[in-house]
């Protein structure tokens, strides 16, 4: 029998999630930016520029995976498990990589890029033994680390990835309606999150029927369980007085969007309005504060200052906000793009970025919990368009 090392396996019709003309013009500008560096060959190993450039979320499941472009062709290289689908869901040529032999995977790149070329990589996510592999295999001239160039090109969005990251938005107001609906005195986080993870999946699945879908979430904690933002759901009851965050993350073709909001179950004591509100107040003040123009590190500075007025800023637990993207809690993220004292970015028309200020009141303390609000805004010629929904405050989010 012969066993190649690798081969092509194209079946089926190819459906992204953008034309190929969103595509073309994001590898014009990688090209342009390629040569400007001198750079023959790229070789992408992460999910979120493999994505980016070609349309294909790849699952590695320990097994390596890469798009290489050149200034002639754009290939991906995916395991033989996946066979056409990896085809039918990228833009440009594919090959399919074997494992009768260990390192066809290197092969395979090999075949695209040649050797003895300058070839740009990724040095935020090649592991060090598959540089030692992509050095022994492509016998570069020399390398170059192209992860700072594209992600400067991520943080600014055409008009295709506005109008995903818009209805993105819309779909995680859908999981926050449902999570509303289903807080109950006694259900369980779990529970609650279900609620909100099935309505996104559902919504999702009728706005775009041809997409795969993957990866939507929900993080619903309560009580204690709210101090970090990133805490997993657990089957904890709700209890009346609960501080309780709500959090849906609808993911669509790799895109993620999200909605955030601090509520109560029932009522809430006057300490935790007094901290609440003056949280919603910080996050009203942070939006106005998203204009073209405006640097990442001065809009910290100034949110610091409204929480160190109130004597509150020794409650703040991070940074107030991201860029959005191709990005999710397991790939990707566009570092250059946040409200963080050490982020100088200025921020530009196209730009995604959230406005999200968090207090946490440790347990035992009057307001103990933690209250985070989050909003989406497209920053525009005009200042900013919060694409975010879902009302926030006590107003409406005291429910059960």
């Amino acid at each position: 029998m012969d066993r190649p090392q690798y081969y092509r396996f194209h079946q089926g019709d190819q459906t992204l999630p953008f034309e190929g003309a969103e595509y073309d013009a994001r590898l014009r500008q990688l090209r342009a930016d390629m040569a400007s560096a001198g750079v023959e060959a790229c070789v992408f190993t992460s999910m979120h520029n493999v994505a980016y450039y070609a349309g294909f979320l790849y699952c590695a499941f320990g097994r390596p995976y890469a798009l290489v472009v050149t200034p002639t062709d754009s290939v991906t290289l995916s395991a033989g498990i996946d066979a056409a689908q990896p085809w039918r869901r990228g833009h440009g040529d594919n090959i399919t990589y074997t494992d009768w032999q260990r390192n066809n995977y290197w092969r395979a790149i090999r075949s695209v890029t040649g050797t003895d070329k300058m070839i740009g990589f990724e040095g935020d996510h090649l592991s060090i033994t598959q540089k030692v592999l992509l050095d022994e295999f492509l016998t570069p001239k020399t390398c170059i680390d192209v992860a700072p160039a594209t992600m400067r090109q991520r943080m600014h969005k055409s008009a295709a990835e506005l109008d995903l990251i818009r209805a993105g938005a819309k779909v995680a107001d859908v999981g926050g309606y449902a999570i509303r609906d289903a807080v109950r005195v006694g259900t369980r986080e779990i529970d609650v999150a279900m609620a909100g993870r099935d309505a996104m999946e559902l919504e999702i699945a009728r706005q775009f029927p041809d997409a795969e879908y993957r990866d939507t979430w929900v993080w619903f904690q309560s009580g204690i369980n709210t101090d970090g933002a990133h805490n997993p759901v657990t089957s904890r009851k709700l209890e009346r007085g609960d501080i309780l965050s709500l959090n849906t993350f609808p993911m669509i073709s790799g895109y993620y969007t999200a909605l955030e909001r601090t509520m109560f179950v029932g009522e809430a004591d006057a300490a935790s309005l007094r901290i609440w509100e003056a949280n919603v107040a910080a996050h009203e003040y942070g939006m106005s504060l998203l204009l073209p123009g405006s640097k990442c590190s001065e809009i910290t500075q100034k949110i610091n200052d409204f929480f160190a007025e109130r004597d509150l800023l020794k409650y703040r637990t991070f940074g107030y906000g991201h860029s959005f993207g191709v990005l999710s809690h397991y790939y990707g993220r566009e570092a250059g793009l946040e409200l963080r004292e050490d982020v100088d970015t200025v921020l530009e028309t196209g730009m995604v970025i959230s406005m999200e200020p968090m207090l946490t009141i440790g347990a035992g303390s009057a307001g103990a919990g933690g209250y985070r609000e989050h909003d989406i805004l497209i920053i525009n010629a005009e200042g900013n368009e919060n694409i975010t929904g879902y009302p926030y405050g006590p107003e409406f989010n005291i429910v059960g």
